[in-house]
């Protein structure tokens, strides 16, 4: 009777842990760690793309406009609004729940190498490297 229970134990842990790591949907709504913006993830081609959909502050405070990507360092794009701008287009799948690929900053125009992984179902890790320098943060699945 003993060995009957362990051995649930053992099959009932297995099938946990094997639940754990089972791929994610990174598809949804995710806010950004300091809150000021929300990003809509969605497949595509293959992998995953991201949208900024909102943002705290919308209207950029010197015009009184909406606020544009006025930090693009191509000037054909810098009159395009943040609200629909495109952050990342198609990572591709590096290993289970986690994509890698370029990320665009808007808060300096740059664009950089970066992985985007999914850390629980409403937890995901962004991070983003310039040579040697690496930096992330957590944005948090919005709207459930």
């Amino acid at each position: 009777m003993t060995s009957r229970f362990a051995a649930l134990i053992v099959l009932l842990a297995a099938l946990l842990g094997a639940t754990a790591v089972q791929a994610q949907s990174a598809d949804g709504t995710w806010l950004t760690q300091a809150g000021d913006a929300r990003v809509k993830i969605s497949k595509c081609g293959g992998g995953i793309c991201g949208v900024i959909v909102w943002l705290r502050e919308p209207m950029d405070n010197t015009t009184g406009q909406p606020a544009t990507d006025s930090k693009n360092p191509n000037p054909a794009l810098t009159k395009r609004p943040m609200i629909g701008l495109p952050l990342f287009n198609g990572m591709q799948p590096a290993g289970a729940n986690k994509w890698s690929g370029q990320i665009y900053n808007a808060d300096d125009g740059g664009t950089y190498a970066s992985s985007v992984t999914i850390t629980s179902a409403d937890s995901l890790r962004v991070e983003g490297c310039v040579g040697a320098l690496c930096g992330g943060e957590t944005w948090t699945r919005a709207g459930r």
